[in-house]
């Protein structure tokens, strides 16, 4: 993935410098700055003007520790992070992830992608992400109450509704939400909209669990019509088996595709007859079991121990729903090789830039995730909405107007592409369409 133009290359050799050892971060900036080159060729003020400079360099970092106690009253430590990106358009805007894997290089590229994706949506949301490198599979809720208290007593200090406002992650989800903002409203003694992704009783938006899933389909489902096609009678593939894996699957399905594998970070199941979706919503979001238990329940299903292999299953559609890089060259080529039409990105940066490479070369069509699974960070937004007015909408309403912006942003990435010379080609198309909305606003307000 090659950048063009002479500043922008010395720019990326610049952020590889100050910071080598991010790799995640170079990636996500990689791919974006070259798209850029035939914007910064057409209006070079964004240049003089020290708008990309600034692009790449986040406005505030915070780091901090979380001690916490387990039920067996040892103390541990975590690390703690908030990495706010980008507030041109708006307030801080972005999820809390908490896995081992979270480090100062991944949140950055999280919050680097948030401030895109954020824009692409329309809404006045700025980019930021948080997290910790805290694992909360096999803790009890006490230890995970602990330590989200523990995590909060640090970052209520830096966020509000009209400076910063998380949300879930990776291993954050409606318990941890939960836990976040019961002690950000006794720290702050005030209830507001903080928070997004809360309980529906408490200040929560319906259809926010199922946005990010369904709005990934939403807009596939434009690119496919765009093409003279549709989701009827495709075989499809969907990685992950979290919110956005598990009602992506739910949509597409009801769009008229046969979802045919799912996985988690153990291995994958393959059900020629379709997954049971009602069988993984049970064991994912009610036992919280491993996904090699639907085969215990449904024996003529197949499991397999790693992920990767998920990707030779032969499908018309993949959705790589898990996490980042989990599609690397060698799965581009099976799925280029098996007949795959389209792969559609619902996880953040799921796709290496060799793999991206081979899929946009073999002509196949690809959804890039920044535009692709903007819809959770949307219907958020609209959660923040409805907590300002104190008032909410129908589950209806609220599909209706995440249809909408999907339909929307679609609309805006295809009209970006063609208009600087790749038409057809959505990674570019969204990466400059988020793009000059954010760099406009940093001109609009003098010395970035």
């Amino acid at each position: 993935m090659s950048i063009e133009n002479a500043y922008l290359n010395e720019l990326m050799e610049k952020v590889i410098a100050r910071d080598p050892n991010e790799p995640e971060f170079h990636q996500a900036v990689r791919e974006v700055l070259a798209s850029l080159s035939p914007v910064c060729d057409a209006r070079p003020e964004l240049i003089t003007e020290g708008v990309m400079d600034a692009l790449v360099e986040p406005e505030r970092t915070i780091k901090f520790r979380v001690p916490w106690e387990d039920d067996q009253g040892n103390i541990h430590i975590n690390r703690g992070y908030r990495i706010q990106f980008n507030s041109a358009i708006g307030p801080y805007k972005g999820g809390l992830r908490f896995h081992p894997s979270v480090n100062e290089s991944i949140i950055k590229f999280l919050g680097f992608e948030q401030t895109f994706k954020n824009s692409l949506t329309g809404l006045p949301i700025g980019g930021g992400k948080g997290g910790s490198d805290f694992d909360p599979h096999g803790k009890s809720d006490a230890e995970v109450m602990r330590f989200c208290q523990s995590f909060m007593n640090e970052l209520f200090r830096h966020i509000g509704p009209d400076t910063d406002v998380p949300a879930g992650d990776i291993g954050v989800g409606a318990r941890e939400i939960g836990y976040l903002f019961g002690q950000y409203k006794r720290l702050r003694n005030e209830f507001t909209g903080t928070l997004t992704g809360k309980g529906l009783s408490y200040g929560g938006s319906l259809a926010r669990k199922e946005a990010t899933g369904f709005g990934l389909c939403y807009f596939t489902d434009c690119m496919l019509k765009d093409h003279g096609d549709s989701f009827e009678g495709k075989i499809a593939v969907v990685s992950g088996s979290g919110n956005v894996a598990i009602y992506c699957c739910q949509k597409a399905t009801e769009l008229g595709a046969k979802v045919v594998a799912m996985s988690d970070s153990n291995g994958y199941i393959y059900d020629k007859d379709g997954i049971d979706l009602d069988l993984i919503k049970q064991i994912k979001e009610v036992e919280r079991k491993r996904i090699k238990v639907y085969v215990e329940r449904k024996p003529s299903a197949e499991y397999h121990e790693g992920c990767r292999g998920i990707w030779t299953i032969p499908c018309d559609l993949a959705f790589p729903c898990a996490t980042q890089n989990e599609i690397n060259l060698e799965s581009a080529k099976a799925l280029i090789a098996n007949g795959c039409k389209a792969v559609c990105e619902g996880s953040n940066m799921p796709t290496t830039p060799d793999g991206i490479d081979a899929i946009l070369e073999a002509g196949l069509m690809y959804t890039p995730s920044k535009a692709s699974n903007a819809g959770g960070v949307a219907v958020s937004a609209l959660e923040m909405s409805q907590n300002s007015m104190r008032f909410y909408w129908t589950f209806e309403e609220v599909d209706e107007k995440l249809k909408g912006i999907m339909s929307d942003l679609y609309k805006n990435v295809a009209a970006a592409a063609a208009e600087y010379g790749h038409p057809g080609n959505l990674m570019v198309g969204a990466n400059i369409a988020g793009f000059l909305k954010v760099a406009d606003s940093m001109l609009a307000y003098g010395l970035v």
